[in-house]
């Protein structure tokens, strides 16, 4: 089943990929503040409230700019946050490639949710954004996300720094 667009929230057969809103705030808070679901990010470290709510705003400034950024996303059936994807410029640098992403929280894991959203993050970039060329990286010890990357069609290119990390970078090209 193909995704469904309205303005920049997508459906697809079980989510719905809403751009993150300050309604949002407390189960993306409930995610940061996990320590499963941050040890792969950064430094591992949990985020407080205000964090939290600062990232909302920046990317809710990205979105104003540029037409893409994180989404919340949704299970449709229980409609609970379960989760954010992203579509943004690798480590937040504007001259840096498109990059996909994701993080879920520890019940939503192992059930293909990942993978639907990162399918509609591709198909939002490659016909939405027009790039034709993604990465997204991983800590080098995140196999399952490495593994979400390889279900997509990308390909491990090798270990680069970004965000400050060594990173595990998959990348798919549109004409792949």
């Amino acid at each position: 089943m193909g995704d469904i667009r309205s303005g920049n929230i997508i459906h697809t057969q079980r989510l719905r990929l809403v751009p993150f809103s300050t309604e949002h705030q407390d189960a993306l808070y409930e995610m940061d503040s996990d320590p499963d679901v941050m040890r792969y990010l950064g430094d591992g470290s949990v985020k407080t409230p205000e964090e939290t709510a600062a990232g909302i705003e920046r990317v809710q400034k990205r979105w104003r700019k540029l037409g893409y950024g994180w989404w919340a996303v949704f299970e449709c059936e229980t409609n609970e946050i379960i989760g954010a994807a992203c579509l943004q410029n690798l480590a937040n640098q504007d001259e840096a490639p498109l990059e996909i992403g994701w993080r879920l929280k520890p019940s939503a894991q192992g059930k293909g949710f990942a993978t639907e959203a990162g399918f509609a993050a591709i198909r939002f970039a490659f016909e939405e954004i027009g790039t034709d060329y993604l990465v997204a990286v991983a800590n080098p010890q995140n196999y399952a996300s490495q593994q979400v990357m390889e279900r997509l069609g990308m390909r491990c290119i090798g270990v680069e720094e970004h965000y400050a990390e060594p990173c595990v970078v998959y990348e798919l090209h549109k004409a792949d």
